[in-house]
């Protein structure tokens, strides 16, 4: 086998060139909205954690931003812990509950579909995060309906 001649990788070292933006920083213009939807189901996958990034990402960018949680979106609504309510069960379990609640308290909205919350998950309006707006099922297309009247930017993420 031939000889590794390169140093090995050390804490703190770069991999990649992280400085170098090839896009311009896209603002938002006064009054633009963006809404970012989920029907994606908690912990099984990266998107709903990463789109919440998105959003709260586009709220920083200066657009009025919304996050519509419907079907099984609605997992990543609820309070959770174990063995109590906002205990952290393993490194990361709280990720959705603490994004949401910090992309609320900077001025994001978040409606969750109450069909999908009751129905589909067995779970009432209370086991929502608080300052989560539950919304009647036929308000999800017309919320979308809005958006798309306003010119809004939408990231749409579907899972199975």
């Amino acid at each position: 086998m031939p000889a590794v001649t390169q140093p090995a990788h050390q804490k703190g070292d770069y991999l990649v060139d992280y400085e170098q933006k090839v896009f311009e920083d896209v603002k938002a213009k006064p009054g633009e909205k963006a809404l970012v939807t989920f029907h994606t189901v908690a912990f099984e996958g990266s998107i709903g954690f990463v789109n919440m990034l998105q959003a709260t990402r586009l709220m920083r960018k200066g657009f009025e931003t919304s996050i519509l949680l419907y079907g099984p979106g609605v997992t990543l609504g609820v309070q959770r812990g174990f063995p109590k309510l906002g205990d952290e069960a393993f490194p990361g379990h709280q990720n959705f509950n603490n994004t949401l609640v910090k992309f609320m308290a900077e001025g994001g909205k978040v409606y969750a579909c109450r069909f999908a919350l009751q129905a589909l998950y067995g779970h009432g309006e209370p086991s929502l995060i608080p300052g989560i707006i539950p919304i009647s099922p036929l308000d999800v297309l017309d919320l979308t309906l809005l958006h798309r009247n306003e010119n809004a930017f939408m990231l749409h993420t579907w899972t199975l």
